[in-house]
C-alpha cells in the first residue's frame, strides 16, 4: 500500500472514512478482494506470493492497512508485511508491544489498525505507536501526517469533499484518488531516489507499465455498525478491471 487518508468523526453519519491506493508491481499476482475462510472472516485482496494482504475489514467491523516505508536498503530474509494486516484483523496479537518487540523482523511499514473502537498507527523506524484523533489524516511512504505534497493534497481533498456532502459516494471517492498530477520538483520529498523515481510516485495515482498503482480501496463505516467496502483494480495502463463491494452488518 502506497498512501492512504482517514477521516475520523468528521462527519455525522459515517464516523470512519478510508480512501486508499495500493502502489506495486503490476507483475506481482494478486487476488481481488474476497472473503476469506478466517475466524473471524476478512474481507480483503490477497498478494499471492506471500500471502497476505495491505488493507482488509473484518466480520466485526474492524479495519487495518499497511504502508511500507521508503527505504533504500531492505532486509533480506525477513517476514512479509502483509501478514501483519491479517493478524490485526483476525488475533489480538497485535499491540504496540508486540509491535515494537517484532518490527525488527519485518521490512519497515506503519501499520494502521484497531483496538477498543480506536484507531492507532504504528511506525517501525520510531517504534511509536500514535492514536489517531478525530479529524483527518494521511500515511504513505514516510511519517504519519508528514508534508509529502500528495499526502496533503489528498487530505484535502477527502476534507473538502466530506464537508460539502450529506451521503458520501463511494464513486465520488473513488474519483478523488485517482489524480495523477505532480508537485513542481522544488516540492518533491527526498528519499533517496533518483528525481526520474520521485516524479512517478509523487502523484497520489500512478501510471506505469511497471510499477503503480493497482487498486483503489473505500471503506465507509456508519454510526449504525454497517460498513461499504469497495475495492476497484486497475492495469498498467490504468484500465479499470472491475469491482468488488462488500455490505457488513
Amino acid at each position: 500500500m502506497c498512501i492512504l487518508f482517514v477521516a475520523i468523526d468528521a462527519h455525522p453519519d459515517y464516523p470512519l472514512i478510508v480512501c486508499a491506493n495500493r502502489d506495486e508491481f503490476h507483475h506481482r499476482a494478486t487476488e481481488p478482494a474476497h472473503c476469506w475462510p478466517t475466524t473471524p472472516a476478512i474481507y480483503a485482496g490477497q498478494d499471492k506470493l506471500a500471502g497476505g494482504t495491505w488493507l482488509g475489514v473484518n466480520e466485526h467491523g474492524q479495519f487495518a492497512g499497511l504502508t511500507n516505508i521508503r527505504e533504500m536498503e531492505q532486509q533480506d530474509g525477513v517476514r512479509s508485511r502483509g501478514e501483519l494486516v491479517v493478524n490485526a484483523l483476525c488475533t489480538a496479537d497485535i499491540t504496540p508491544q508486540w509491535l515494537s518487540e517484532h518490527a525488527i523482523n519485518y521490512n519497515p511499514f506503519n501499520l494502521v489498525f484497531q483496538q477498543q473502537q480506536q484507531l492507532y498507527c504504528f511506525n517501525s523506524k520510531t517504534l511509536q505507536t500514535t492514536l489517531l484523533s478525530p479529524g483527518f489524516h494521511a500515511v504513505s511512504n514516510g511519517a504519519l501526517d508528514d508534508v509529502w505534497p500528495k499526502m496533503a493534497k489528498g487530505q484535502q481533498a477527502l476534507q473538502s469533499y466530506i464537508s460539502k456532502t450529506v451521503q458520501p459516494d463511494v464513486e465520488a471517492l473513488r474519483t478523488l484518488m485517482l489524480d495523477t498530477s505532480q508537485p513542481a520538483d522544488a516540492d518533491l520529498p527526498q528519499t533517496g531516489l533518483s528525481m526520474e523515481w520521485e516524479r512517478r510516485l509523487s502523484s497520489i495515482f500512478i501510471q506505469h507499465q511497471e510499477y503503480g498503482t493497482r487498486s483503489t480501496s473505500i471503506l465507509l463505516k456508519h454510526r449504525s455498525g454497517s460498513m461499504t467496502f469497495c475495492e476497484t483494480r486497475y492495469d498498467g495502463k490504468a484500465r479499470n478491471l472491475g469491482s468488488q463491494q462488500f455490505t457488513l452488518g
